[in-house]
């Protein structure tokens, strides 16, 4: 005796199906989502003079700084400004030494991320460590 296919069982393969893609769906957002904001994209280390460090922001208050490093560089043809480098800082403990010692001479380290996140800082370059500090 054969049974009869019901609409009940024709569709639980297709559901099957949707929920198999949805998933894959869903790990393949969440490891863009990984790759665009939270994955180390370079690290190194910038020497320069502090410029500022700011505690600021309009929901996320974040430690946005500027140091300014040796040397000259030439945007446009016929103009010349200092090498800057924007950062933002995560650490309490380390953006109160820098806002501390403006105008000295440090050596950062940083990561570098592919995109910045409200709540960690306007800047994709965060310093994590700070290396050196000279008057």
């Amino acid at each position: 005796m054969e049974h009869a296919r019901t609409p009940a069982t024709q569709r639980k393969p297709f559901r099957k199906w949707i929920v198999i893609a949805g998933l894959i769906l869903l790990v393949i957002a969440a490891g863009m989502i990984w790759w665009k904001y939270y994955y180390v994209f370079g690290e190194g280390v910038k020497s320069g003079q502090l410029n500022y460090v700011v505690k600021k922001g309009n929901i996320f208050k974040t430690y946005e700084g500027k140091l300014i490093q040796t040397g000259l560089r030439s945007a446009n043809s016929g103009t010349i400004q200092s090498n800057e480098f924007e950062f933002s800082v995560e650490n309490d403990s380390i953006a109160n030494i820098l806002m501390r010692n403006s105008g000295k001479t440090f050596d950062l380290h940083y990561k570098e991320y592919k995109n910045a996140i409200p709540w960690r800082g306007f800047s994709p370059f965060i310093v994590d460590s700070i290396i050196d500090m000279r008057p």
